[in-house]
């Protein structure tokens, strides 16, 4: 009473493997242990006792490969979880929350399904464990996926590394930190071929900052040093917006914003006086130096707002406050021209380098 079991024989009786396929092994197995218990059937009833045992095993094996599934089903649904956890940088105590939602769920629209849900495991400690395996090569990925292409033609770009400085943050530090970097990924410096700053000089020096110093490096490597350094795109067109010399309008319109807001009266009749007329906007954006960016909304938000202004500046006597003088040629020019590079600068952000290329052409 044996069958065949991907290639080994087993006892259907007991289960018990037999060493080798051979008819002596099978029968001393058969002999030695279940001789007694069958002795008394004849050879019908041994067939047939031999196709129950047949059917016993195979729902077993059903079975045992159902429960496997499900299991397993169970695990990668939970990694499927744990990795939408860490991608949206969620406390690894959401899961159990989860979970409660989706027995919750479960409860509405399939009940008989319940089991399978509560195998899901969503624990503190499992979201822990399973965000430590996701990540054990995540550095050999990224080093070797962190700019690809696929078969459908769809570019992506992985942030590789991410270093902290403490101390000074001379061109000296940086340059030691990105070789630190670049070395710890084990990148070939002659595959370098682009460099993206800000303005620092630390960043863009050519003799002691970081470009300075990463074109020596090139030059050492592969001798050619064959190295574009890019400034960014954003930063650059707020210098050519200073070359086009309209501080003035930026001065009149930054002194208007200032007497209103700077005073909490003025501030609160103004404000006032745009609910009282139905104004589109309740107030007036703040601008500095510092945030160059926000030119745009300020000039643009005082031009929408001029005529509330200046009925506002001659009620308080204060004509320099109405902002109207900023708003003739060149001041609708600025408007115009600031209205086109805040949207492209809102299209470069948090973009990958292929689409900001394809933007700028």
């Amino acid at each position: 009473m044996a069958t065949d079991m991907t290639g080994k024989p087993i006892c259907l009786v007991c289960g018990a493997d037999v060493a080798v396929t051979k008819e002596y092994n099978l029968r001393r197995t058969y002999e030695t242990r279940h001789q007694d218990k069958y002795k008394d059937m004849n050879i019908q009833q041994k067939l047939q006792k031999v196709v129950e045992l047949k059917r016993s095993l195979v729902s077993q094996q059903i079975m045992f490969v159902k429960a496997k599934i499900q299991s397993d089903a169970a695990v990668k649904a939970s990694f499927i979880v744990v990795d939408e956890i860490a991608k949206s940088a969620r406390p690894f105590t959401e899961g159990e929350f989860q979970k409660n939602c989706l027995l919750k769920f479960c409860d509405v629209v399939c009940p008989d399904e319940r089991q399978a849900f509560l195998n899901v495991s969503l624990s503190r400690n499992t979201v822990v464990d399973h965000v430590c395996e996701l990540s054990t090569n995540l550095q050999q990925q990224l080093t070797e996926q962190g700019i690809h292409v696929d078969s459908s033609l769809r570019v992506t770009e992985e942030l590789l590394g991410l270093k902290s400085m403490h101390g000074t943050t001379t061109g000296k530090d940086l340059f030691e930190l990105v070789c630190k970097c670049v070395n710890e990924m084990g990148l070939p410096w002659d595959k370098l071929v682009g460099l993206t700053t800000d303005v620092a000089p630390a960043m863009c020096g050519q003799k002691n900052g970081l470009v300075g110093r990463i074109w020596v490096k090139m030059l050492e490597v592969n001798g050619a040093g064959e190295l574009t350094a890019y400034h960014c795109i954003i930063h650059q067109e707020s210098f050519c917006g200073k070359a086009l010399k309209m501080d003035h309008v930026m001065r009149t319109v930054t002194q208007a914003v200032n007497f209103i807001r700077a005073k909490g009266l003025n501030h609160r009749q103004f404000k006032s006086f745009l609910v009282e007329i139905g104004s589109e906007y309740g107030d007036v954006v703040y601008h500095t130096e510092v945030w160059w960016l926000s030119w745009g909304r300020v000039l643009n938000r005082c031009f929408e707002l001029r005529e509330d202004m200046s009925v506002h500046g001659k009620q308080r006597e204060r004509q320099q406050s109405s902002g109207t003088k900023g708003f003739g040629v060149d001041g609708r020019f600025c408007v115009t021209l600031r209205a086109i590079s805040m949207r492209s600068t809102c299209s470069f952000k948090g973009r990958i380098m292929w689409s900001l290329t394809c933007t700028l052409r």
